[in-house]
């Protein structure tokens, strides 16, 4: 499995295309939805799954213009649909002015536990505290783990929202210091880390 990263739109979000045997997962697809439809062309990879690691617009919204041309769910847990419902209102809010979205058509709704999709197989982990549905993906097989806004280096997430919540954060966090030292962690912005850096 490879791994590309974009950094993409005015907060800097981090985008990940994985790829296996020409498919591709998308996760977090930033608010760049021509950038990564030509990246899929390029590549010839067939994008078969969007995964979203929480709602927040920074992270969503290219779903909608990805969907126009792949037939895809987008995959979310349901406790962050209230932050798909309202991304244009919250991206004028952090950018003063109000960006065109397309809003997401097919949802899927994820919660903990195993998924195999075509080539990809993953586990979600609940990570809320960030936003009430924030989720991980940790690939056990490649020892990697995309943790959005959970986890960055150095650094945890912000829980000053009124729907953030400082102690299940903290239990979060707890829950992926029990994954391996050697995990590669890819964060929803900033550069990767590992979990026995951010242990100590």
């Amino acid at each position: 499995m490879r791994t590309y990263t974009y950094s993409l739109g005015e907060l800097q979000a981090n985008c990940y295309l994985l790829e296996n045997e020409g498919e591709g997962l998308l996760i977090d697809p930033g608010d760049d939805g021509s950038f990564l439809l030509e990246e899929l062309q390029r590549k010839n990879i067939k994008l078969v799954g969007i995964y979203l690691t929480h709602g927040h617009f920074d992270h969503v919204m290219a779903v909608g213009e990805i969907q126009m041309s792949f037939n895809v769910p987008v995959n979310i847990n349901r406790k962050d649909q209230f932050l798909i419902d309202r991304v244009e209102e919250t991206a004028h809010h952090f950018l003063n002015h109000t960006p065109i979205v397309i809003k997401p058509q097919l949802i899927q709704y994820i919660k903990q536990g195993n998924i195999q999709i075509s080539h990809f197989k993953f586990q979600v982990i609940q990570t809320p505290g960030h936003t009430p549905g924030s989720v991980c993906f940790y690939f056990a097989d490649e020892k990697i783990i995309f943790t959005g806004d959970t986890l960055f280096e150095g650094a945890v997430g912000r829980t000053d929202f009124t729907y953030g919540d400082k102690q299940k954060l903290k239990e979060s966090l707890q829950k992926l210091m029990q994954l391996p030292d050697e995990t590669e962690v890819f964060p929803g912005h900033g550069e990767t880390t590992y979990i026995l850096a951010e242990k100590k």
